[in-house]
């Protein structure tokens, strides 16, 4: 049986919230004088070499009168943003469309494997009970992701998000998946609560007898996530953006504000602002300040099975996302094909510098267990690719957004607490507003501090 659910419109989404690559109508076309970008540059004849001959994408915007010029066109203040992970690479490029001149400084790059960001795929989706406003802006995250895509992919080598739905199954309606419905019904999700023969007719590569309750997310997706921080990082350099391998700590300060960061070839680099998006590196970088702040969790280990020779059902588009108790996961994601995605918990993490990133054996037999139970087809099939992410959660549960508390030109932007790949589009724009002193959601602004916003650290 299958019950739809929508009690609601979606949040609207209001001209002055959008941003960046975002234009009229939402098409994600950035006007010039009366016609988009991509005409224009069909109309003057200047493809990729073009582009580098006029002095790239920035030069013919700012001829043109377009915010998104490089800085060095450009007057905007210097900001250093050090991470390279989904917050940094958001965040350099959103400033720079603002108008700052940004510099993104990383020791191992954009979407290596030692960064949170850097697996394969990461599933997004709004299912957080109890949290209205993580709700709404997984969901308009979503949104931003397709136009994303719908703007550069083609160019680029193919979308990074992938609708699939998300399917959560549960052997009870009590708790949590009740929980979930009721926040959906307060934003205005669509949604499905299905029931054991539903999922069964839907989808029968999915074995789970027990589980006779499930609510079915349609909008819900899986993003390229290596992928995406690499193509958000070549973005932000076409428009104008310079990207550096190096360690940076703070270097010189005066007045309460800091006038370098110390680079590990021996060099300096000044900047009016900086923004420190660590990951888990935060508690290591300033431990009198984070160490508290920024917790480090587990290890989450993820599972990449092979699928069937010529067996297409384990393959998007012909399954959802899923959760069960303590493990998500997915079908294979084209174009790259890593295979059938699980993702259980782990170790304990360790220095995330030094920390191996592959699963030893000792842990295999959880997620071989879970297949056998939920998806007897795949049950011996080959583990063909583990990986492990470092999970660091903020004592609020939300993002830490916030100024250093002795420099005042610093500010901190971490506390992915495991989900903030999601909400990449959205966090770009929200610390972009903060650091240039154009926050647009100053009525949040207490969830994002660096300490908890009240005694049980609760943050909504």
């Amino acid at each position: 049986m299958s019950e739809a659910h929508r009690e609601g419109p979606r949040p609207p989404r209001k001209v002055e919230e959008k941003h960046g690559s975002e234009g009229a109508e939402g098409t994600g076309e950035t006007p010039t004088e009366g016609i988009g970008r991509r005409d224009f540059l069909r109309t003057t004849g200047l493809g990729a070499g073009g582009l580098a001959m006029a002095g790239g994408l920035g030069g013919i915007l700012a001829a043109c009168g377009d915010e998104r010029a490089p800085g060095i066109l450009r007057r905007g203040p210097e900001v250093a943003v050090i991470g390279a992970g989904v917050f940094g690479t958001w965040a350099a490029l959103e400033l720079q469309r603002a108008g700052a001149r940004v510099t993104l400084i990383d020791l191992y790059g954009p979407g290596n494997s030692r960064a949170t960001s850097g697996d394969e795929t990461r599933g997004v989706r709004s299912s957080y009970a109890g949290r209205p406003l993580w709700v709404e802006w997984a969901n308009r995250a979503m949104e931003r992701w397709r136009e994303f895509d719908r703007e550069y992919a083609a160019e680029m080598g193919g979308e990074v998000f992938f609708t699939t739905g998300d399917l959560i199954l549960r052997d009870t309606w009590e708790g949590f998946l009740d929980g979930i419905a009721e926040v959906w019904d307060e934003v205005g999700v669509e949604y499905e609560r299905l029931d054991g023969d539903e999922i069964g007719r839907r989808w029968p590569q999915i074995h789970a007898p027990e589980m006779e309750h499930a609510l079915y997310e349609p909008g819900a997706g899986v993003a390229r996530s290596r992928v995406a921080c690499q193509r958000v990082a070549q973005l932000f350099e076409r428009e104008g953006g310079e990207v550096r391998f190096a360690r940076a700590e703070l270097g010189d300060a005066e007045g309460g504000r800091l006038r370098t960061v110390a680079l590990d070839d021996g060099s300096s680099m000044g900047a009016d602002r900086f923004v420190f998006a660590l990951g888990p590196w935060f508690p290591k970088a300033f431990p009198e300040i984070m160490a508290e702040r920024i917790r480090m969790t587990t290890m989450g280990h993820v599972y990449y099975y092979g699928t069937p020779p010529g067996d297409s059902r384990f393959s998007v588009p012909n399954m959802p996302s899923w959760n069960v108790p303590g493990v998500t996961g997915w079908a294979s994601i084209p174009p790259d094909h890593r295979g059938f995605r699980l993702r259980t918990g782990g170790r304990s993490a360790d220095d995330p510098d030094t920390s191996v990133r592959w699963i030893p054996e000792d842990y295999h037999e959880q997620p071989m267990g879970i297949l056998e139970n939920y998806f007897p087809a795949l049950a011996n099939q080959p583990l063909v690719e583990t990986r492990a992410c470092h999970y660091e959660s903020s004592w609020t549960r939300d993002w830490i957004i916030d100024r250093h508390p002795e420099l005042e030109n610093v500010w901190f932007a971490g506390g992915g607490s495991a989900e903030g790949f999601k909400f990449g589009p959205m966090l770009g724009e929200l610390i972009a507003g903060r650091v240039l002193d154009d926050d647009r959601y100053p009525e949040h602004t207490a969830l994002w501090r660096l300490d908890p916003v009240d005694d049980e650290g609760a943050s909504e």
